[in-house]
């Protein structure tokens, strides 16, 4: 059975009935996007579902997911279902001829097999990704935290809008942004898990952007995996919000400044990922050929879970789920989709 949290007193709509559900989450995501593309000078684009196998594209997250992978008849070569869009997004900058300071967004859509499901995570994967070039000069801590501002400013506008029409729903999140490192939060708090930590930082900060994730803390374990191919490690960060009715951190985006050909030689090397070096998209990181750029994927149905009071990811979205997690949520008023 998939782990389940239910709230005391919880029933799914809180004023709002299931059609009025429904309209509220197109609300947010017609919205939230508009102003996310305003806020970073960005162009709605279309994304593959799939790529090759062999062509470096695909994101290995912690490099232990496996990939959904079918044989394709005409070509002979075998496609991947994508875990993320984050390498496809900076080879579509660098074909598509963007220029800096703008960039890309789309709707990414992923079926995460290996994932384990619970209040905030289903096996399908649903995100605005976006990724854009960094003007010249401008690849450091500032241009990474202006940016988070912008997306949090994002969220906070359309939860304004949101809760404007429907009083029920909680208030919209706070738009002060707390930045701290993993390895500040293990100093804090240097006994418990890493999520432990989030949960006690996040609880008293209410919005966090939680900074270099994926290389080894002091104490020589990492706070959270990241593939070595994508993110700089020590440029990136997730942005999390307190959850009141969960009692949680939670988290609404990864993201963070791309590798440059130093920061890959370095990952790749540190995750024993060498091998990676000989796919396209690794040479052209490598050699420099593809341009310089901050990029992330922000939960659709995280998003509309936080801005609706939803206390299971199965009340935004349509998926699949044991047989107890189902009867656990019907029995307490938590109306799967």
């Amino acid at each position: 059975m998939s782990k389940i949290t239910i709230p005391a007193g919880y029933t799914s709509f809180g004023g709002l009935s299931l059609a009025q559900t429904q309209k509220a989450i197109d609300q947010i995501k017609v919205n939230f996007i508009q102003n996310l593309e305003n806020a970073l000078n960005l162009t709605r684009v279309s994304a593959p579902l799939f790529v090759e196998q062999d062509s470096g594209l695909n994101d290995d997250l912690n490099n232990v997911e496996r990939a959904v992978s079918f044989d394709i008849k005409e070509t002979g070569t075998i496609a991947q279902v994508v875990h993320s869009l984050a390498k496809w997004k900076r080879y579509a900058l660098y074909r598509y001829g963007f220029q800096p300071g703008s960039g890309l967004c789309t709707d990414m859509n992923a079926i995460r097999r290996d994932e384990e499901m619970d209040n905030l995570h289903s096996i399908y994967v649903d995100q605005w990704d976006w990724e854009a070039i960094i003007p010249e000069g401008r690849r450091d801590f500032v241009y990474l935290k202006q940016t988070v501002q912008k997306i949090v400013d994002a969220i906070c506008n359309t939860a304004e809008m949101l809760k404007a029409q429907y009083p029920s729903i909680p208030d919209a999140p706070s738009r002060e942004i707390s930045f701290i490192t993993t390895q500040q939060l293990e100093d804090l708090y240097p006994d418990q898990t890493p999520k432990e930590r989030e949960n006690l930082y996040v609880r008293d900060h209410k919005t966090a952007f939680i900074m270099q994730i994926g290389g080894k803390l002091k104490s020589g374990i990492k706070h959270d995996g990241r593939a070595p191919d994508y993110d700089d490690w020590n440029l990136n960060g997730d942005i999390v919000f307190w959850n009141e009715l969960l009692g949680c951190a939670f988290e609404v985006s990864s993201m963070g400044i791309r590798v440059d050909c130093e920061a890959m030689d370095r990952q790749l090397t540190e995750a024993g990922c060498d091998y990676r070096r000989a796919f396209p998209f690794h040479k052209m990181v490598l050699d420099g050929t593809l341009p310089l750029t901050i990029g992330g994927g922000i939960g659709q149905s995280r998003l509309c879970m936080l801005l609706l009071g939803k206390a299971h990811i199965g009340e935004v979205q349509v998926s699949i789920w044991d047989e107890a997690t189902k009867t656990a949520c019907e029995k307490a008023g938590i109306t799967l989709l």
